[in-house]
């Protein structure tokens, strides 16, 4: 269940969208209050403080709306004391392939975060301290997802961080159902029925230790029945220097 300061922080986040309309409005407020993965993403300082942001499959822009949120209500006394100070002067560039996403993130931030429409699998990525591929990697084929790893990699500063969440397809019936959401998602955005490209979280930790990142896993699926791992990628120390 979400701490009452991070409820504050998500229902202010949620409202910027009442400017994309009220179906976008009811979307970004359970999907900020029913997922896990936001509230973790604060209280466990997964941005760092990190300045540059490259969100690869950004949908609506959620993660620029709670960060911007979070900026505001730092130092506030309802801010808690085990929860690290979010990114100071974080930017956020997102980018998604569907257009209309793009426009109710621009909708709902306005100069708040920088979001552009492209194919992840073939728009140039920036050099970033922090890249985010949420949810995201398994609606591209296997050797587009090593690609685009490659290439986000190469894009991670030396002392930045690549941050995974993935269905763990050695999970059982948690990941099937979430196979299924996924689909139900795929077919609301407007896409056709697709085909998921999923791997067993250890494939997934395996390809990103081959590019030269320490792995910490962790379970991303409190309070939901789905089988989902986030997976903080921090350039080893080889890799640096």
């Amino acid at each position: 269940m979400s701490s009452p300061a991070f409820r504050r922080i998500a229902e202010r986040a949620a409202r910027r969208y009442r400017r994309a309309g009220q179906v976008t409005f009811r979307f970004a407020r359970g999907k900020l209050l029913g997922d896990p993965l936001y509230e973790h993403l604060l209280a466990r300082g997964v941005p760092r403080q990190a300045c540059r942001i490259l969100d690869l499959g950004c949908g609506r822009g959620l993660v620029a709306a709670l960060l911007d949120e979070a900026r505001s209500a730092y130092g506030d006394a309802g801010w808690p004391r085990d929860w690290p100070a979010p990114p100071a002067a974080a930017r956020v560039l997102g980018i998604d392939l569907m257009a209309r996403d793009i426009a109710r993130a621009r909708a709902a931030l306005g100069a708040a975060a920088d979001f552009a429409p492209g194919d992840i699998a073939r728009t140039p990525f920036p050099p970033s301290d922090l890249v985010l591929l949420l949810d995201t990697l398994h609606y591209l084929p296997f050797e587009a997802q090593e690609r685009v790893l490659e290439r986000a990699a190469a894009a991670v500063a030396p002392r930045g961080r690549l941050v995974l969440r993935v269905g763990d397809a050695a999970a059982g019936p948690g990941f099937l159902l979430g196979r299924w959401v996924d689909h139900l998602v795929a077919w609301s955005r407007g896409h056709r029925l697709p085909r998921l490209y999923c791997r067993p979280a250890d494939a997934w930790i395996r390809m990103l230790g081959g590019l030269g990142f320490a792995v910490e896993a962790r379970p991303m699926s409190e309070g939901t029945p789905f089988a989902n791992v986030l997976l903080i990628a921090d350039p080893a120390p080889a890799r640096a220097t």
